[in-house]
């Protein structure tokens, strides 16, 4: 299944993708939003879905898309998971998981614009995989079975003001992760069931059109299972999180591009999850 959220900010109303590609289903008669709520008594009893011919068509023509989870409680990530992103970055591979939070409230959908932090002249680029949780996970044994715990996939750009997060850090990442707009996600979350295999997803990015990222999440150095394993022995996740994988090599801290500028039209890829596009805006 491909399920959407669409609508005005805050106001999003959810929708089922046809099967075929061709058109949306209203998902209002079974839920009233994709929450973790939702996600969670999906996860229980997969038959909460109807058939979509018994659902009502919906016409989105010309409707935003919002980030096809609402509310995550919260947004972890993971930091050099792809051995060239970090020779990139001037580190070694990591031996055991980076994690990194970042706000929550930095989600917005795959269409907004990214706003540039006021003075900010170092704002960077990153495609991931995004892991949506569907079943609360704490202590998993193994990788197989933190992969039943996965509501589905979607795309994120873990955007990143890089002076923020290396230079003005006082330690941590999160400054320079958690800036408004700072998680463009989706267009759709597609269920588990549709990827039979995480690590062999080619992943791509685009700065106003030109190539910069071209890789495939078979390059990871701690697959979805191992990280989601990992995570459960440091804390709970729970029905909706968002955990962002890690993102291939590619990005303006390898000095190989020039940072994002107001106008930049970023754009990002996942086979079989969909594209995105975001336009960069200075914050007011």
């Amino acid at each position: 299944m491909r399920l959407m959220r669409v609508g005005e900010a805050g106001h999003e109303r959810p929708v089922l993708v046809a099967p075929d590609g061709e058109g949306h289903y209203d998902l209002r008669p079974v839920t009233d939003d994709i929450d973790g709520a939702f996600l969670a008594a999906l996860a229980e009893n997969p038959e909460l879905l109807p058939e979509p011919s018994l659902l009502p068509r919906t016409d989105i023509a010309g409707e935003r898309v919002g980030a096809p989870v609402a509310r995550p409680s919260a947004v972890l990530c993971i930091g050099q998971n792809y051995a060239a992103h970090a020779a990139e970055s001037g580190a070694e591979p990591p031996r055991q998981p980076i994690l990194f939070y970042k706000s929550p409230n930095t989600v917005v959908g795959p269409r907004d614009d990214v706003l540039i932090p006021r003075g900010a002249l170092r704002t960077d680029w990153e495609v991931e995989l995004a892991v949506v949780i569907g079943r609360r996970a704490r202590y998993l044994e193994s990788a197989e079975e933190a992969l039943t715990h996965v509501a589905g996939y979607t795309i994120s750009d873990d955007v990143s003001e890089r002076a923020y997060q290396l230079e003005e850090s006082g330690g941590q990442w999160s400054k320079g992760k958690s800036c408004e707009t700072f998680n463009p996600l989706g267009p759709v979350l597609v269920t588990a069931d549709e990827v039979p295999d995480p690590q062999r997803l080619r992943l791509r990015s685009w700065v106003n059109g030109e190539p910069r990222q071209d890789s495939t999440t078979a390059d990871m150095i701690f697959s979805v299972g191992e990280l989601l394993r990992h995570l459960s022995q440091y804390l709970v996740l729970e029905p909706g999180d968002i955990v962002n994988t890690g993102t291939p090599e590619g990005v303006a801290l390898s000095g190989r591009f020039p940072y994002l500028a107001p106008d930049d039209v970023v754009e990002l890829e996942i086979e079989g999850l969909g594209r995105q596009r975001s336009v960069c805006r200075p914050a007011p």
